[in-house]
């Protein structure tokens, strides 16, 4: 049921109007004047706003500005007995849907709020369909600040051209499948299947039939010929996440499919030519697990033709403001939340062991359980330890920065926690308290 939130300072009115809209089937908040219309629209945010001009406390194109500024997609239609084309014209500009005059009948109000609502679904439809377009397509979370990622994502542009095979290392949570994705969409093949296995995920003794498909009566539970992800990405990508999760005998296979690009389908004995570029990806050292004999020298180096090495999110800190702001238009937060100077500080001083991905969980769990539309520095649940090394670097800019201004900032700052009190401060900053009182007679600081 759709929400309307209902504002005119004129009591019978409002409870008529009221009447009209909860009986066409829609769920219908009040409010007299514009602070409790301001109150009930942060506090739960409506469809649709039907608003007065004249509301004693403000002007209904006043508070058309401030809804429009807070959530611009929500429609907003004004209601006026003073109504004129300049006032219209005016309501307009500002974004209103519609502008309706007084007196007006119940049909008029009650069609032009579908036709907003309508729009206002359609919208969101909309974004949610660029939003999952720019998962499937995998550009999002891609933008960066960082040099070395920048980089990177040339060089995958680069080789997105060419069908290379790719073979994509780094931590677990950096992005190995968005990265193969952002490859595939801007390769000749975007328009063809993108298939992603996981390796680790599929038993040993379903990989094969996985990976090749298999015919009708082949093992128990074969009731009918299945075709396997090669088959299913042919004259498109294949992204086989944990490479380095395939068994010895498994490897022997696939090798020679990237060899002779034929598959042969468990129990069948013809096989398949396929079309395929593959794109691999590991969180382990494959140089380490050959040296162990547990990975096969010569598929490591079929693999790795065009070798990209996401680093983790410690390494690329100043990428974290603009992740933090994807991430609440991921998970559809109000335009007006956002995160405090010391919350992004916090975020960008943790080492991130679960990097992108546990960023974006973080994020997540602060817009569900925010208890204002400023996430603070104490509502950030982490589930590591902030190593004291990661928690006290600052980033330094390039035109350099003063060890001393660092040193008297964080006295400043633990005295301030502390209320004054120099014992605790230095306590605080792991100093004897005479070593404290030595610096603050040092840098001259009368606190």
């Amino acid at each position: 049921m759709n929400s309307i939130l209902l504002i005119d300072d004129d009591q019978s009115l409002r409870r008529v109007t009221e009447y009209n809209l909860t009986k066409a089937g829609f769920a219908v908040k009040t409010a007299a004047n514009g602070g409790q219309a301001i109150e009930s629209f942060q506090h739960s945010l409506p469809d649709l706003v039907v608003t007065d001009v004249e509301l004693g406390d403000m002007s209904g194109l006043d508070l058309l500005k401030r809804f429009k500024q807070e959530a611009p997609e929500v429609p907003v239609i004004i209601i006026t007995a003073y109504g004129s084309i300049e006032m219209a014209v005016q309501a307009m500009h500002q974004g209103a849907f519609n502008f309706i005059t007084k007196p007006f009948d119940r049909d008029t109000l009650i069609l032009s709020c579908r036709k907003a609502l309508e729009m206002h679904s359609l919208r969101i439809r909309t974004r949610s369909l660029s939003q999952e377009i720019n998962r499937l397509t995998g550009v999002e979370g891609m933008e960066t600040a960082n040099t070395a990622m920048a980089e990177l994502l040339h060089t995958a542009l680069k080789v997105a051209e060419s069908d290379a095979t790719v073979l994509i290392t780094g931590e677990s949570g950096t992005g190995k499948e968005v990265l193969a994705r952002l490859i595939h969409q801007h390769s000749s093949r975007k328009k063809e299947p993108f298939v992603a296995v996981n390796c680790a995920a599929i038993p040993a003794t379903l990989i094969e039939s996985e990976l090749f498909g298999h015919v009708k009566g082949a093992f128990t539970g074969a009731v009918q010929n299945r075709q396997g992800r090669f088959q299913a990405a042919h004259h498109g990508t294949l992204f086989l996440d944990e490479i380095g999760e395939l068994q010895p005998e498994m490897q022997v296979k696939f090798l020679r499919v990237l060899q002779e690009k034929q598959v042969e389908p468990v129990g069948s004995d013809r096989t398949e030519t396929v079309d395929v570029r593959i794109i691999a990806a590991t969180n382990r050292d494959l140089r380490l697990e050959i040296s162990k004999g547990h990975f096969r020298d010569d598929l490591f180096y079929r693999l790795s033709v065009i070798p990209l090495h996401l680093p983790p999110l410690r390494d690329r800190r100043e990428d974290i403001p603009a992740l933090v702001a994807h991430f609440l238009k991921k998970h559809e937060a109000p335009p007006q939340v956002s995160f405090s100077q010391a919350a992004l500080a916090r975020l960008r001083s943790y080492h991130w062991p679960g990097n992108i991905r546990e960023l974006q969980n973080v994020v997540e769990r602060c817009v569900i359980l925010r208890k204002n539309d400023t996430i603070a520095e104490k509502e950030i649940l982490l589930s590591g330890r902030t190593s004291a090394s990661d928690r006290f670097i600052p980033d330094i800019p390039p035109e350099g920065l003063s060890l001393e201004e660092v040193e008297k900032g964080l006295i400043v700052k633990a005295l301030s926690i502390s209320g004054g009190n120099r014992s605790e401060a230095a306590r605080l900053l792991k100093i004897p308290r005479h070593v404290l009182i030595y610096r603050l007679e040092k840098f001259g600081l009368d606190v």
